[in-house]
């Protein structure tokens, strides 16, 4: 398992349903394989609610996530325009946004959709999901390709909502957040406090059950 399946298996631990869940660009998309509950639905916001894995012998070139990756239709799905799809989300109607990031900061709030200096390709949802979405899961790598801390004391980058997060999952730890503050709740296997502290910028409590101190 690498780490990007890593992060998407634990995520999935995270998710309770019955729910809507819609699963943003890159390693959210993954989710959906290590969801084996019936009651969670996935949505995506260019108008499919239902989506689940593909048939590697069956793609439909017209079916396709925000990404623009290759997905299946749930038997029972449905299928909608953006402007109802953005309904859904505005309305209160998704449970659960899995979203990825380019920075956390330390009182939840995060930057993913623009890089300053690099063309944005578009805003897509992360706004709106933000602002409508009962439930926010961070997936995303604790540091960038460069090595630097993701979790960050303030971010450099636009921050995409004032609205903080509600759990972040990296390839090293699990954070919740309870009012503006990180509480680091569980290590990713062999993973240690001493390895957290030394890849995280932002300030952090340490919360794990007694079997992890």
């Amino acid at each position: 398992m690498n780490e990007q399946q890593l992060i998407a298996s634990r995520v999935a631990q995270e998710i309770v349903g019955p729910a809507i869940v819609n699963l943003g660009i890159g390693i959210p998309t993954l989710v959906s394989e290590y969801v084996k509950d019936d009651t969670i639905i996935f949505h995506t916001e260019n108008g499919l609610l239902g989506v689940t894995d593909i048939d590697p012998d069956n793609i439909d070139p017209n079916l396709v996530n925000a990404g623009k990756l290759p997905i299946g239709e749930k038997k029972g799905s449905s299928f909608f325009n953006s402007a109802d799809s953005f309904a859904m989300i505005r309305g209160g109607h998704i449970d659960v946004a899995i979203l990825g990031a380019l920075q956390v900061d330390q009182t939840g709030l995060i930057a993913n959709w623009a890089v300053p200096g690099k063309t944005i390709l578009g805003v897509g949802g992360a706004m709106d999901l933000l602002s409508g979405a009962k439930q926010i899961i961070v997936a995303m790598t604790h540091c960038s390709k460069e090595g630097k801390s993701k979790l960050v004391k303030e971010c450099s980058y636009p921050i995409t909502s004032t609205r903080s997060v509600d759990i972040i999952v990296t390839n090293l730890a699990v954070f919740h957040v309870k009012d503006h503050e990180l509480f680091l709740v569980d290590l990713m296997p062999g993973v240690t406090l001493e390895i957290v502290q030394q890849h995280t910028e932002a300030m952090y409590k340490v919360a794990l059950s007694q079997n992890q101190v």
